[in-house]
């Protein structure tokens, strides 16, 4: 009986069941006119009537938590739908913002990178000035130095040409008579100084 019961709760067999007492009056009928009006065919009506309320009450009170399930379950998957969509739109629209200030983001970038770059330059021109004036200084001190260095050994080169020049010169003047007469001068130039 229990298998029965189970097998009629089913989908198939409610189906079953409901096109059974659904044709129950048309098999009834094939009896003749009159045993559809007896009153056994009416309390039969009335029991089919009842029988086939039982079955939707009874799909019915079966379906229903399956729809509220069902229903929460669209309920919750709507406002989730809802959320994701606001939380996309709250997205496009920053993303929005930013793709319209992106221009103005790179045009200020540029502007900055030029006065950078400008900027930059500048220093860069300064220290080079800076440099080749030390450079300059440095050559110039350099040159300075090589001239007096110069100076100094040309005087040098200078003097002992001259001093070379005299020596010869004296040795082809010098007799030993010019020798005597010198010494003698030196001797008297002596005595008068000490005197």
């Amino acid at each position: 009986m229990m298998r029965i019961l189970r097998w009629f709760s089913r989908p198939m067999g409610c189906a079953s069941l409901f096109f059974l007492l659904a044709a129950a009056p048309a098999l009834a009928q094939e009896g003749g006119a009159s045993a559809a009006d007896s009153p056994v065919g009416w309390m039969f009506r009335w029991i089919n009537f009842a029988i086939i309320l039982a079955l939707i009450v009874y799909g019915l009170r079966k379906a229903v938590p399956h729809f509220r399930r069902n229903a929460g379950e669209i309920s919750r998957k709507i406002a989730e739908g809802t959320r994701a969509r606001e939380a996309a739109e709250k997205r496009r629209r920053e993303v929005q913002a930013k793709l319209a200030g992106i221009e103005t983001e790179i045009a200020a970038m540029r502007v900055d990178a030029k006065h950078a770059a400008e900027t930059e330059a500048e220093r860069l021109r300064q220290m080079a000035r800076v440099e080749a004036d030390v450079v300059e200084q440095a050559a110039r001190a350099e040159i300075a130095a090589a001239e007096r260095a110069a100076r100094l050994e040309l005087k040098a080169v200078a003097a002992r040409m001259a001093v070379e020049r005299a020596e010869a010169l004296l040795r082809d003047e010098m007799t030993p008579q010019s020798e005597a007469t010198l010494f003698g001068t030196f001797v008297a130039e002596l005595e008068r100084s000490v005197n």
